[in-house]
């Protein structure tokens, strides 16, 4: 796993910062979808996802929806997705002038089947918990931003996609019929 540091002023919009635009434009791959688009335009093959029509999406629309409308059409046809939502609850407030962003977790549950087999997820917040291994991912990278002063750091992460989640899930099913023979078989001892 790749840790890295930088510092960089904070900005409203995360990509408006050129150290972390650059490195984020570095680790994409391929087919991008950035479901918090904000007013910055990567320099990749980006789809933009905003509920700001201000900020001149591809679809101005909250990101849970947009995945759930989109869902037939976008079926693992993303290599890298980028998740950069308000952190808390006031900021999607102000940022969205009223409106709130998407539940995290449940959109982090509906994105996995639009990214292809072996895709990445970048995600920014407080915390470096994303995708996880329940959802099938490994942790590459993580960057560290350090703002100055009194404001909170923000760290970056880099997740890779190395299992669908139905392969999982067969694994589950089938611990839990190993565990069941091995109880059972102790039961007739």
């Amino acid at each position: 796993m790749e840790i890295k540091r930088i510092c960089q002023p904070l900005h409203r919009y995360t990509f408006k910062a050129p150290l972390i635009k650059e490195w984020v434009e570095q680790n994409c791959e391929d087919k991008v979808l950035n479901l918090f688009a904000g007013i910055t335009k990567l320099n990749v093959d980006e789809t933009r996802i905003d509920l700001d029509i201000e900020t001149e999406p591809d679809y101005c629309m909250d990101a849970l929806e947009f995945v759930n409308k989109r869902h037939e059409l976008v079926v693992g046809c993303f290599n890298t997705i980028i998740l950069d939502p308000p952190y808390a609850y006031r900021k999607s407030m102000e940022k969205y002038k009223g409106k709130v962003a998407s539940p995290f977790k449940q959109l982090k549950d509906a994105i996995v089947d639009i990214l292809c087999t072996n895709g990445i997820v970048i995600t920014f917040g407080y915390h470096s918990n994303s995708m996880g291994k329940i959802r099938g991912f490994e942790l590459e990278k993580v960057l560290l931003i350090n703002h100055g002063g009194a404001q909170h750091d923000t760290i970056a992460i880099i997740e890779r996609k190395v299992r669908d989640v139905i392969d999982i899930e067969k694994d589950r099913i089938e611990f839990i019929k190993e565990e069941a023979k091995r109880i059972l078989g102790s039961l007739s001892d």
